[in-house]
């Protein structure tokens, strides 16, 4: 029964639990888009077998994950799949539309963990420096931009998000609607507030100008247009930082957010306010930070003291 790339159109039933996500499980809109293509795909699989939920055994799963490991899916992706279609055959035992759960005996994937990639602070000054010099009038902007994520480690989809009552510019806070809907405030430095306030005050009004529509945007960053930036928009704008400063290094919003979280922990802040400052519902995310933390000890402890060195064949 091999996998083939179609999709199945949900039925009520399954779209009641793509609302039950977003409204009881409070998942964000892109996991559920996300669970709800993976279940449409395994639906699809089932029908093109003129299979229903009762045929699922633990045999069948076995096959379909088998049929995604050919199709040369990474271990993440088939992870993610096999979340989704716990999640979804789970409630469709909690509704009794199904008599056994056998995903619940499936085990998830063992995933190699990827150690968060930063900027040193080095590389982060290089950059603000470089993106200082620029004449170009989104510079203002920008300099806003990469002042703020790396001062606050908010998240791309945070970023964008930003209005302009949740930016407090007196205090420098800014309030933001994390994961979950979760609400907390993070602070920012001086120098990102009065990048900020460069921004608001020099540059906004003359990009929100453009827009020619009635209900103009309350977004705090916006695009070239002067509508709502985005977060493909924002990743753009990584990009381009990196063409008009020359300064390559790999740019992305997550970076400046591991860099943030890297700089504090090696500063010597303690894991629970780096978690909640970065908005992580468990302490145990946080602290892959220390792993990054400890390798650059063992990297430093290596090059600076002599008996660390491996010794000479002669020795």
């Amino acid at each position: 029964m091999a996998r083939k790339n179609i999709t199945k159109t949900f039925t009520v039933e399954e779209k009641r639990f793509v609302s039950y996500l977003l409204n009881e499980r409070k998942y964000s809109n892109n996991t559920a888009k996300a669970y709800e293509q993976d279940i449409s795909e395994f639906l699809g699989f089932l029908s093109l077998n003129a299979l229903s939920y009762e045929d699922v055994d633990q045999e069948l799963i076995r096959a379909y994950l088998l049929d995604l490991i050919n199709l040369g899916l990474s271990k993440s992706t088939i992870k993610r799949h096999l979340a989704a279609l716990k999640h979804f055959f789970q409630y469709l035992y909690t509704k009794g539309r199904i008599k056994v759960d056998y995903f619940e005996l499936v085990t998830s994937p063992k995933l190699e963990k990827k150690l968060p990639d930063f900027l040193t602070d080095e590389e982060i000054k290089k950059l603000f420096d470089a993106n200082r010099m620029r004449t170009d009038k989104l510079a203002v902007r920008d300099q806003a931009l990469l002042e703020l994520m790396y001062a606050s480690g908010l998240r791309a989809s945070e970023v964008v998000n930003l209005t302009l009552q949740s930016v407090n510019l007196s205090e420098r806070v800014v309030r933001v609607i994390g994961k979950g809907n979760k609400e907390r405030i993070v602070p920012f430095t001086k120098s990102a507030g009065q990048a900020l306030k460069d921004y608001l005050e020099n540059l906004r009004p003359a990009l929100i100008s453009r827009d020619l529509s009635q209900n103009k945007t309350n977004s705090f960053f916006v695009n070239n247009h002067g509508k709502r930036l985005t977060y493909r928009g924002l990743e753009y704008i990584m990009c381009e930082i990196e063409k008009k400063t020359g300064c390559y290094v790999k740019l992305h919003p997550h970076k400046l957010r591991h860099s943030f979280a890297t700089h504090l922990l090696s500063k010597g802040a303690d894991l629970r306010t780096i978690q909640e400052m970065m908005g992580h519902e468990s302490i145990g995310t946080t602290q892959v930070y220390t792993h990054v933390t400890y390798s650059e000890m063992q990297d430093v402890y290596k090059s600076a003291f002599p008996r660390a060195k491996k010794r000479n064949k002669e020795d």
